[in-house]
């Protein structure tokens, strides 16, 4: 492997390849490290946010945002379960840079697009980052892992949004944004997601009151008494018809925020039902016990976004594992066949270990990517669950909390018109000079040679 230094002076990262094709076995702890390193190794050959000129925190196109804040959430994972901190310099600069404003991830750049769940993809990594002790941010930030996802949380819990539907967060946050009329599940699982963590780490019922308030909702708008968690409704139609695709992410969101309930209860009986109930209905997204994306791989529709789903499927699969443990003679079984089925799939690419997308083929289907890599390295490296410390609390954690983060001048539409010039912007203002330029060149010549 060969190395450089890259040009931001501070940190190393591989641009070249070689590895053999991934190969695991689920029961050796080093194989799953080994793995793990070789997924992690092609998801960030994906990423240019380091170099210099380039934004840190945001991957290339066709990647949006909220994936960019997924794929670090699963890098502070990598390092949780493995021990290897290669990647935590470019991890930690990407977080920072990306808090914007108030330290909540509304960065005003992203204003134009910034939907609840995008947002939340980065605050679900944040909060990762307190309960695995992810070193805390520079003090120059005056942010905290803890309290950023506390400000997110009171954002959001803001936007409740009582006018139609009953209740529920819209998927987009502002009213310009197409979208903005949706409630859709994973806005609000995520949600629900944060808030049930956040009672489990603070102790704070403030936390799990709300997460009973949007399950309730949820249990009355998105998910049936089956469990299956569909996409959404149009609040145009106060919520009155729903939108029935599933996808992997939504049952997951809900699972590993069950998870935490039933935790923060000490095991109560009616969490552990409606955990039960959701497992239940996972074979939906299962052949052989073998993840798969069932309303778009057989077709071949998935598109960028959706090839990135299992990612946080398995994920939130292993963390509920670690909150539930009564759920891991269900849950574990899944993880181990399905990190075999997804490591067959990495023998394509121009190094000969990029991962496919159609696990339970165990074949390369060739498609590569930044999600199919995030997708085999989460559920590879779930397989560790059983080998690292619990997750922190506030008794056990290092990040300080701010109850009151997120409540004071939030970022609005207005900042649209005053952020800082990105690259991107400085291009286009670039060619604009140019065009005026021409035109008004352009008009000279004509008037001296109409004279």
């Amino acid at each position: 492997m060969r190395w450089r230094i890259c040009s931001l002076g501070a940190f190393a990262l591989s641009t070249q390849y070689a590895f053999a094709a991934i190969t695991i076995d689920v029961t050796n702890q080093e194989s799953i490290k080994q793995a793990a390193s070789q997924a992690a190794a092609g998801m960030v050959r994906y990423y240019t946010g380091h170099h210099l000129g380039d934004v840190p925190g945001n991957l290339p196109e066709p990647y949006y945002w909220w994936e960019a804040g997924a794929m670090f959430g699963a890098l502070i994972d990598y390092w949780y379960f493995t021990g290897d901190d290669q990647y935590n310099n470019i991890t930690m600069q990407a977080m920072v840079h990306q808090l914007g404003p108030e330290n909540v991830f509304q960065p005003p750049n992203q204003t134009k697009t910034l939907g609840n769940d995008d947002q939340a993809f980065w605050t679900m990594a944040a909060l990762s980052a307190a309960e695995n002790k992810f070193p805390n941010p520079p003090s120059d930030t005056q942010a905290s892992w803890l309290g950023v996802a506390q400000g997110v949380f009171n954002l959001q819990a803001a936007r409740w949004n009582t006018e139609t539907c009953g209740g529920g967060l819209k998927w987009q946050i502002f009213a310009f944004n197409n979208g903005y009329n949706y409630k859709n599940s994973i806005s609000n699982g995520c949600f629900f997601n944060i808030g049930s963590r956040l009672a489990v780490y603070t102790g704070n019922t403030t936390y799990s009151e709300w997460a009973e308030k949007v399950w309730d909702w949820s249990s009355q708008i998105l998910f049936d008494s089956n469990y299956n968690f569909y996409d959404g409704s149009d609040d145009k139609i106060n919520c009155t018809e729903l939108d029935h695709i599933q996808w992997t992410y939504n049952a997951g969101t809900f699972l590993v925020g069950a998870a935490n309930m039933y935790n923060f209860t000490d095991g109560s009986e009616i969490w552990r039902e409606r955990l039960m109930g959701v497992i239940g209905n996972l074979n939906i997204f299962l052949k052989e016990n073998v993840m798969f994306e069932a309303a778009c791989e057989d077709v071949g529709t998935c598109n960028v976004d959706q090839r990135s789903f299992k990612a946080y499927f398995a994920r939130w699969m292993a963390a509920t594992i670690v909150r539930a443990p009564f759920t891991r003679e269900y849950l574990k079984p899944i993880l181990e066949a399905s990190a075999q089925a997804a490591v067959a799939t990495c023998t394509g690419g121009d190094d000969g270990n990029q991962c496919g997308l159609k696990w339970p083929q165990r074949t390369f289907d060739g498609s590569t990517g930044v999600g199919e890599q995030m997708a085999v390295l989460e559920v590879v490296q779930s397989n560790l669950v059983d080998y690292v410390a619990a997750p922190a609390t506030a008794e056990t954690g290092i990040s300080e909390g701010d109850p009151t983060a997120g409540t004071h001048s939030p970022v609005g539409p207005d900042d649209l018109h005053r952020h800082p010039m990105s690259n991107m912007d400085r291009a286009g203002a670039a060619i604009m000079t140019v065009m005026i330029c021409i035109m008004v060149i352009g008009t000279m010549l004509w008037l001296v040679v109409g004279d």
